[in-house]
């Protein structure tokens, strides 16, 4: 349930009885200070002066015509007209009844299930994982997660850089040197920056190159063995890093852009026909109207070059129309960095006018940030090289060990690699998540393996102390599930009526894609039962009641907290 949604309706409902226009905005906040009560309706002055009367007379006006007496138990105006509402503690303890025994905790809004393609990870073929492919990966796995979770129908959509010019480069260089495709990624990997820098100073070679990447676009059979073979060697070291990081990515979401290669042909004659692509020189490209570049002259894009080599731009095109005549797709959502934002809009216009996709399917660019180091610069090793995403992953792993043993000193073996890793994953997770998307973020061990603050430990180490109390007690709540919630202080309030966020966090991530605001919520709730954990007496309790009252509460937190980490592809522990 979606308390503000519930509240917000009947305040409109009183508004449009008393005569206050739609266009002022009289909304409903949460409080900061919850002494003076729960939410707060904000906006009446506004209002007042529209009408010429005083704020104060208004406000009482528009509390005397809502329904809320079995929500609200106490309404108070200030002078200036803001008005606080406290919830009523039978109402809460009913609700809070209600979630647990609800499969999606609460969730309630009923949705029209679309198919929704999204395009995260993208690795490019030969080259070994680094950092840079980390927020695409998490961040595009934690919308898959919610999305699906509220009941869409999610096609994820791994688009691997498998075809172009690169691989007649990389494919030439093999032969010159008559290296053969058994090989490790990293062998791969170098011998493709040793074939780049020959295309780059010999002109033979660069022709030669040029001439694979034909051969390879046409499927010529040894250059096809040789791409296929690359490309698996390449995607199964890729495929055990999604392992290590709790992606839900498999071999079958894999669509590299060598799926749209055998309709790009088709495409151009398209684009041509519709007067959209235009021939320049031998070259196919397709202007865009409006846009100039530095030099001031109009912008195009190229999907054909002269030797009849396409671009990224005509597989992009491709790749849109396919998804939307393949999948049906009601949305197509890209976690793309936002270097690509001017490039993405380009294509999404092509499509668009095109008519490859109608003009009410979406198609969006959720965009981020880079990750910095302390000194505001890119996140790179001392020699400027990209930093391996599986070194990233070692490090925060090994960190998370050290942490433990300075804890727990004689830990078992068994128990300390699977903490170590859970909770080293879960650090790297929650630090990226944590932070809006469309920000740059600075990197730091220190602050995301802490045991204080907005971290994932400190959120894991909640889940720990919950599912404690919980076993200690020795008792099965299931014999309780729906007798009333005795509230007996605001450090339990102020918890239970924290949880009836949850839908309204939810649906602001599938409409935005922003993972940060549960990030957010997870820590508030964490910090409200340390509080409650910290004052309230639970398993010394004689009153049986609330003894059975505050249990229920912490079987709760303890649902959200899995729950929440999940969604952002976290694992939960049981110890440390």
């Amino acid at each position: 349930m979606n308390i503000k949604k519930i509240l917000s309706k009947k305040i409109h409902k009183s508004m449009v009885k008393i005569g206050i226009p739609e266009k002022y905005n009289v909304i409903l906040r949460s409080c900061k200070k919850k002494e003076l009560g729960h939410y707060q309706i904000n906006g009446i002055i506004s209002a007042a002066i529209h009408l010429k009367i005083k704020p104060n007379d208004l406000a009482l006006k528009l509390v005397k015509n809502l329904n809320i007496k079995t929500i609200i138990s106490k309404i108070t105006i200030s002078n200036l007209g803001y008005i606080n509402l406290f919830i009523n503690k039978h109402w809460l303890s009913n609700q809070i009844n209600l979630l647990i025994n609800s499969q999606k905790l609460g969730l309630t809004e009923k949705i029209i299930s679309e198919n929704i393609v999204i395009d995260y990870s993208s690795p490019n073929i030969a080259k070994e994982m680094h950092v840079g492919h980390l927020r695409s990966t998490i961040i595009g796995d934690c919308i898959v997660r919610i999305l699906s979770f509220v009941g869409h129908n999610v096609i994820k959509s791994n688009h691997i850089g498998d075809w172009g010019t690169n691989f007649g480069i990389l494919i030439a260089f093999l032969k010159l040197k008559n290296k053969k495709t058994n090989l490790l990624l990293s062998d791969i990997e170098k011998l493709y920056k040793q074939a780049q820098k020959k295309y780059v100073k010999d002109i033979n070679f660069a022709k030669k190159a040029r001439l694979y990447v034909v051969k390879l676009q046409k499927k010529d059979i040894s250059c096809f063995k040789i791409w296929q073979k690359i490309v698996n060697i390449t995607m199964n070291y890729n495929y055990q890093l999604y392992k290590k990081l709790n992606i839900k990515l498999t071999y079958h979401d894999t669509m590299g852009e060598s799926i749209y290669n055998d309709m790009l042909s088709d495409l151009i004659i398209d684009l041509k026909k519709k007067g959209i692509a235009i021939n320049n020189n031998g070259t196919v490209i397709i202007p865009i109207k409006g846009e100039k570049n530095i030099k001031g002259e109009l912008m195009a894009v190229i999907i054909q070059k002269k030797d009849g080599a396409y671009l990224y731009a005509t597989t992009d095109i491709a790749c849109i129309k396919y998804r939307y005549e393949k999948f049906k797709a009601n949305r197509i959502i890209y976690y793309v960095d936002s270097r690509q934002k001017q490039y993405l809009k380009q294509i999404f216009q092509i499509a668009k006018k095109a008519k490859y996709v109608p003009s009410n399917i979406k198609l969006e660019h959720h965009m981020f940030g880079m990750i910095l180091n302390k000194n505001n610069k890119p996140f790179k090793t001392r020699e400027g090289e990209n930093i391996k995403l599986n070194d990233l992953i070692t490090e925060s792993v090994i960190r998370a060990k050290n942490i433990i043993l300075k804890k727990n000193p004689s830990i078992k073996k068994e128990i300390l690699e699977d903490l170590s890793f859970k909770i080293g994953i879960g650090a790297i997770k929650y630090a990226d998540l944590s932070k809006n998307r469309i920000n740059n973020y600075i990197f730091s061990w220190n602050k995301m393996l802490s045991l204080d603050g907005n971290t994932s430990l400190y959120i894991q180490y909640a889940y720990v102390r919950a599912i404690s109390l919980l076993k200690k007690s020795n008792i099965n709540l299931k014999n309780f599930l729906n007798s009333e919630i005795n509230f007996i202080n605001h450090y339990e309030v102020n918890l239970a009526i924290s949880f009836l966020d949850f839908e309204e966090i939810i649906f602001k991530i599938v409409k935005k894609g922003t993972p940060h605001i549960l990030c957010n919520w997870l820590y508030k709730i964490t910090v409200l039962f340390t509080l409650f954990y910290e004052n309230c007496n639970i398993l010394n309790l004689k009153d049986h009641i609330l003894k059975i009252s505050r249990l229920k509460i912490v079987f709760l937190t303890s649902l959200f907290l899995k729950r929440g980490l999940y969604l952002l592809g976290i694992k939960t522990i049981k110890k440390i």
